[in-house]
């Protein structure tokens, strides 16, 4: 790596750094990519590039896996979605099923025993919420 990349990765993570410590306060791309020193649209795709997902992708992934501890914790649904920073009780709602695969109210009512035994830094790793592919429609020609 050159030292032009390490640099650049360097303010990257700085940025992603903003983003694990503040995800519950408003933040946007051209916030973040200030941290970065980079212009907003240079910042979203070397972020993309560097980390496999868009900037705001990873801000909502932390906020969703925040709620689920709080979840977990018993936490309302309405408390973890204004604890975790969003506003709309609906988008949050949406965006957890998208990202975990049910719903936060099904999610809270499940039990989390094997969670609660774990160290936590074992149960961070086995819980982090990771965003499946869409699904891929079928070839209408191959069904035909």
């Amino acid at each position: 790596m050159t030292p032009d990349e390490l640099a650049t990765l360097a303010d990257l993570r700085r940025a992603r750094d903003l983003i694990d410590r503040e995800y519950a306060r408003p933040l946007d791309v051209p916030t973040m990519a200030e941290r970065a020193y980079m212009s907003p649209a240079h910042f979203s795709r070397r972020f993309r590039a560097a980390y496999g997902e868009t900037p705001y992708s990873y801000l909502m992934t932390r906020r969703i896996e925040r709620a689920m501890a709080l979840l977990r914790s018993g936490a309302s649904v309405t408390d973890a979605c204004m604890e975790v920073g969003c506003t709309s009780l609906g988008s949050f709602s949406s965006r957890f099923s998208e990202i975990v695969g049910e719903s936060p109210t099904a999610y809270r009512s499940r039990e989390h025993a094997a969670v609660k035994a774990m160290p936590p830094c074992v149960a961070k790793v086995q819980t982090r919420p990771v965003r499946r592919p869409a699904p891929i429609e079928q070839d209408r020609r191959s069904s035909a």
